[in-house]
């Protein structure tokens, strides 16, 4: 256990900044949940709202440092091109 008072500070800033952290990659997780969701009962309408909303919720995960940003474009990119296959298919 920390005896000096930064590190004492330190340790809280740590717990605060994770649970943070964790909140918002569960909230990111959730929305493309959603989207996988839609394409899997094939609802393409569904699947491009949910897009829609969701896109802006990965984005600012990218933003806050959660996750880095080509992990964002990656999962956006492979989520619009299944909601854009949902049309032809």
């Amino acid at each position: 256990m920390a005896n000096i008072a930064s590190a004492r500070k330190r340790i809280r800033q740590t717990a605060k900044r994770t649970a943070r952290n964790t909140a918002r990659k569960s909230r990111m997780r959730t929305f493309i949940k959603k989207v996988e969701t839609a394409i899997a009962a094939g609802d393409q309408e569904a699947a491009r709202e949910a897009l829609r909303v969701a896109q802006p919720e990965i984005q600012r995960a990218a933003t806050k440092g959660v996750v880095h940003h080509n992990t964002v474009a990656r999962k956006i990119s492979r989520l619009s091109a299944r909601v854009k296959a949902l049309a032809t298919a």
